[in-house]
């Protein structure tokens, strides 16, 4: 309880009664418990007080002028700040309606006059004892919390952390260079912001979308860890049925990333990597896999990384040739211009291609 002990602070107990004797009575019995009355002689000055100074418990006095007992009561209860300040009523009425008005109303207890100290003080005793044992509560909850929270954040990275080691292992077998990962990461992001600031897609893209491209993006091509490593390194063309497997690895991708979901994870990481890699080799005329879907049918997020994807592709060297200059990669990408590619991105990169990795 908060009072004269160690570093705790003296309770601080609001009396709001109009009657200056009532006042005195209460002030001279909490100053004998050991705690610190504030007098005050109205509703209307009461509130004023607890705005600058937070009370550990208010004594009020249902009769008043100006603002009587029970709005003032309706009024700190309805506040958040204020609500959980336990209130006693006093009144020299003891009608039935009236002490059930003030419960209602969210009042604590309820005192008739004239004063019992021995009653006073049991009832304040009681009541500071509920508030600190609530305020522990509250804390505990608090720090509970806190905790909860910083252990699913730990998870959900230590999944973001295998989910970018299995990445690591399908660039490793498809050959990709060894900063492919970082490049993808970066200038998604930088396409992503190029676009908020357009008129085209600022109300779509948000800072938290931003933020998650630039961790889901790398996923795009998580499935390949479930394709034959010789056909990701091979440098003959494909075989017809060589190249539907190659495609399977967005279904894979997708469906690894679908089951950690499942699990429980439900954030908008794990969504968005989903979409990304079942989706990202969809292209704007329908003509890409695996499900054949067009223009704004694909996810936006899909979008950006087939472009970006593409452009890094494009300038890396591959196990079949070597990489093409930047300014090569982007009059290739524009020829693909709605056909492979949404036409209004292809133009955003073009125009901050200097910004890209």
């Amino acid at each position: 309880m908060l009072q004269r002990k160690g570093n705790k602070e003296t309770a601080k107990i609001l009396i709001v009664d109009d009657v200056d004797k009532n006042r005195f009575i209460l002030r001279d019995i909490i100053q004998e418990m050991g705690y610190q009355p504030i007098l005050t002689e109205n509703g209307v000055q009461a509130l004023k007080i607890v705005s600058r100074i937070r009370p550990q418990l208010i004594i009020l006095d249902v009769a008043m002028p100006e603002m009587d007992g029970h709005e003032f009561c309706k009024i700190m209860k309805e506040n958040p700040e204020t609500r959980d300040i336990p209130i006693i009523f006093i009144s020299a009425f003891d009608d039935p309606e009236d002490i059930v008005k003030g419960f209602n109303l969210g009042g604590e207890d309820y005192i008739t006059k004239p004063f019992i100290p021995e009653v006073i003080k049991a009832r304040l005793k009681l009541h500071l004892k509920l508030y600190d044992t609530n305020i522990e509560l509250v804390e505990i909850n608090r720090r509970l919390q806190k905790s909860i929270s910083e252990q699913l954040h730990q998870l959900e990275l230590e999944k973001k952390n295998v989910l970018y080691a299995l990445t690591r292992v399908a660039r490793e077998n498809a050959c990709y260079d060894e900063n492919h990962m970082e490049r993808l990461c970066h200038n998604c992001r930088v396409l992503a912001e190029a676009m908020q600031l357009s008129v085209e897609y600022s109300s779509f893209i948000s800072d938290s979308f931003i933020d998650t491209i630039e961790l889901a993006a790398p996923l795009c091509d998580l499935g390949n860890v479930a394709i034959p490593t010789e056909l990701l390194q091979k440098k003959q063309a494909l075989l017809p049925e060589e190249l539907a497997v190659i495609r399977t690895h967005t279904t894979k991708g997708a469906k690894i990333l679908q089951d950690i979901k499942d699990t429980g994870d439900f954030n908008d990481f794990l969504q968005m990597s989903i979409e990304i890699a079942h989706y990202h080799h969809e292209n704007w005329d329908g003509s890409g896999y695996p499900s054949g879907k067009k223009g704004e049918d694909i996810p936006l997020s899909a979008q950006i990384v087939s472009v970006i994807s593409a452009y890094c592709a494009i300038t890396e060297k591959r196990t079949y040739r070597d990489s093409y200059k930047m300014e090569d990669a982007l009059e290739m990408m524009k020829a693909d211009a709605g056909k492979k590619f949404n036409p209004t991105i292809c133009e955003i990169l073009r125009k901050i291609y200097r910004q890209l990795c």
